[in-house]
């Protein structure tokens, strides 16, 4: 008997399937976008308008594609992930083209009165691409070169043009995230040691060319570097952002200031409050307690996602559900990373929490797809 003749035969059908959704994993979607509601009403100065309100619009329409999409046989998404990837990768040269331009990048798709950013959608359905492709390949080839070779044009080509946009922190995300899957999958570790270690090399090789005639990179590229590792060097020029950050975190305590009594965020100092360093806003009002109950909720989100995945004997559905649970992971230790000073300011969102349509929309849509994994899975 095929999986698919297996699938028809033993999962839920019509209502059912609304009652077989991960539901546990529903509510701390919920709970999580909930912290962003509030801390979005708290930064507009005790208002819905004009953070909030549209966020809680997006929450509901994104649940509903959630569900929808969890309602999606598991083997349909396969079968669509190289026309979904192979889209995006479209999209992503229509950016480069007629894109729509903000804050100095071109990152954004006019569609009416709503701004599609296909890097968002992109780090989605490389994931499936890739859980599609391993799928397919049978085990014993995972780690052959040429096997390897294919899913890293998969991951360097998008990354390529997300970086003309230029979105540094995307183009992380993808590396980051397509490679991690390539290990999930089964590929060798010899070939990330060589990786690793060429990394290593590059950046040595960097910081010693400093002052020579064969410099590597520019000279304000290397003035970024000192500001990140010391802000203190630039505080009211490029190390402002992570200065104003670490005073609200610290000024934050054990218990914080009280709902709505942020000083940095109340009286302007904290920039970007309401996307990228939303997090320092609540790590001000609610101090480390809040900080770290929305580091728990992130973590049970990741358990809950890698518990299905670990239950799921479709090959697919548990690479799709380890991508994409990885993908929300590199989110937010990212942007958490960022806002303390532990890594550069690359503008990636705290995900459910920051303001933002696409990536809210997107996000939700994946976790769809881990609900038609986790419904349609074989019994």
């Amino acid at each position: 008997m095929s999986y698919l003749e297996y699938t028809v035969k033993h999962v839920p059908t019509g209502f059912a399937k609304i009652l077989h959704l991960n539901w546990p994993l529903t509510i701390l979607l919920a709970a999580v976008s909930g912290v962003g509601f509030l801390m979005l009403y708290s930064v507009a100065g005790g208002s819905f308008n004009p953070w909030a309100e549209p966020q809680m619009k997006r929450f509901a329409l994104g649940i509903a594609l959630m569900i929808a999409a969890g309602m999606v046989p598991i083997w349909l998404w396969r079968n669509l992930a190289g026309v979904a990837y192979f889209g995006t990768v479209i999209l992503l040269i229509g950016v480069e083209l007629f894109g729509a331009v903000g804050m100095g990048a071109q990152r954004w798709i006019e569609l009416g009165s709503f701004r599609l950013q296909p890097s968002e959608l992109m780090k989605i359905t490389l994931v499936m691409m890739l859980a599609a492709y391993y799928d397919w390949l049978p085990p014993k080839k995972t780690s052959r070169p040429l096997w390897v070779l294919l899913p890293v044009l998969m991951i360097l080509i998008p990354t390529a043009l997300v970086l003309k946009q230029p979105d540094l922190g995307t183009a992380i995300l993808l590396m980051a995230a397509g490679g991690g899957l390539m290990f999930l999958a089964g590929v060798h570790w010899g070939y990330f040691a060589v990786v690793i270690a060429g990394a290593v090399g590059l950046v040595s090789a960097v910081f010693q060319s400093r002052g020579t005639p064969w410099q590597l990179i520019k000279d304000y590229q290397f003035r970024r570097i000192d500001t990140f590792i010391d802000p203190s060097t630039d505080p009211l020029g490029a190390g402002y952002h992570i200065t104003q950050s670490k005073i609200a975190l610290g000024s934050g305590g054990w218990t914080g200031r009280g709902f709505m009594q942020g000083t940095q965020s109340r009286l302007n100092f904290l920039p970007e409050k309401h996307t990228d360093f939303i997090f320092t806003t609540l790590a001000e009002e609610f101090g480390f307690v809040g900080g770290f109950s929305l580091l728990g909720l992130y973590a049970l989100i990741i358990v809950f996602c890698v518990a299905a995945a670990l239950i799921n004997k479709d090959r697919f559905s548990s690479l799709l559900t380890l991508g994409i649970a990885l993908n929300f992971f590199l989110f937010f230790a990212v942007n958490m990373s960022m806002v303390m000073g532990l890594a550069p300011v690359v503008g990636v969102p705290l995900p459910l929490v920051s303001y933002g349509g696409s990536a809210m929309l997107v996000l939700l849509l994946a976790f769809g797809l881990v609900q038609s994994a986790h419904v349609h899975r074989p019994r």
